[in-house]
């Protein structure tokens, strides 16, 4: 099986050495269109991402109504929310390469392409479709069914490299796997319809309740028969791994590493990277904005 050359620069480079633990790889699904967070216009159907990604990369009649961006390329702090994302997987040394499983005939990062990611048009209807070819691209490409892989959202642009590290100290000597998680700490209310509207049904006990977040890591092997037998409606790939049996391992995350979701979302993950002075994007890489560094030992994404 041969190393596909998009892969070559992350293979060979100092920072991504192969641990007594395993391997190591990332996926970020990069498909959807975040309709939550941006309406998709009545004149193209729903999730008509094709069209919009020809539209983005200028292939559209400029008097053609412009669909809207999908929201992982929308502007945070300056820069598409995506290369928050992976600045902040760029950080982690361990990673051998980092996929990104983009829709069929979406263009946007080839303006930003960097040897710390590449991308494979693999994108699926669903998410778990979207993983799939992902983890089928990464085999074709020279991984290992016995190796790790983070999977993350494209939309979890707050996570840092020290969450990402701490995920795989807890996990690469499980038997199973695990994800990153935060510990409920809101009073839990189920309802039911009633007078005047929605009323509260009962009180929940959060004692045991955790929202769970990515990076989710699990060796590509198990994890791809998972959601094959799953099937493709399945959330996210602790669900799927849930559904055959097993336990995964819940890492404490954080708050602030939260799925941009919702419009008032992009206000929050600005506010976020401003307090945060960008040290998992332009300080952890270097040099002007829009333009690569050169230094020694460092991945720049800008």
């Amino acid at each position: 099986m041969t190393i596909d050359p998009l892969l070559q620069p992350a293979l060979a480079a100092s920072y991504a050495p192969t641990s007594s633990q395993g391997r190591f790889w990332a996926l970020v699904p990069c498909a959807g269109t975040g309709s939550r967070a941006v309406a998709t216009p009545a004149t193209l159907a729903a999730g008509s991402t094709l069209s919009a990604f020809g539209a983005l990369a200028g292939t559209a009649d400029e008097s053609a109504v412009r669909p809207p961006l999908p929201k992982q390329y929308h502007l945070v702090a300056g820069h598409p929310m995506v290369l928050h994302t992976l600045a902040a997987f760029a950080g982690v040394g361990r990673l051998l390469g980092t996929l990104v499983a983009v829709a069929p005939g979406d263009r946007f990062l080839d303006a930003h392409a960097h040897p710390a990611f590449f991308m494979v048009e693999c994108g699926g209807p669903t998410r778990a479709d979207t993983v799939l070819g992902g983890l089928k691209a990464l085999l074709e490409r020279g991984a290992q069914p016995g190796d790790w892989v983070l999977v993350h959202d494209a939309a979890r642009c707050l996570v840092t490299s020290g969450q990402i590290d701490a995920l795989i100290d807890q996990c690469a000597g499980d038997s199973v796997g695990g994800l990153l998680a935060h510990k409920l700490a809101d009073t839990l209310k189920t309802s039911i319809d009633g007078p005047g509207g929605v009323r509260v049904a009962s009180t929940v006990d959060r004692s045991d309740k955790w929202l769970a977040q990515t990076p989710q890591m699990f060796r590509i092997g198990p994890l791809m028969e998972a959601i094959d037998k799953v099937g493709s409606n399945v959330t996210d790939e602790a669900s799927a791994m849930e559904a055959m049996g097993f336990h995964p391992r819940l890492v404490p995350g954080g708050a602030q590493n939260f799925k941009v979701t919702y419009p008032d979302d992009f206000a929050l993950a600005a506010a976020v990277l401003a307090q945060r002075a960008h040290s998992t994007t332009l300080e952890r890489f270097g040099g002007e904005r829009g333009q690569v560094s050169t230094a020694p030992g460092k991945k720049n994404l800008f």
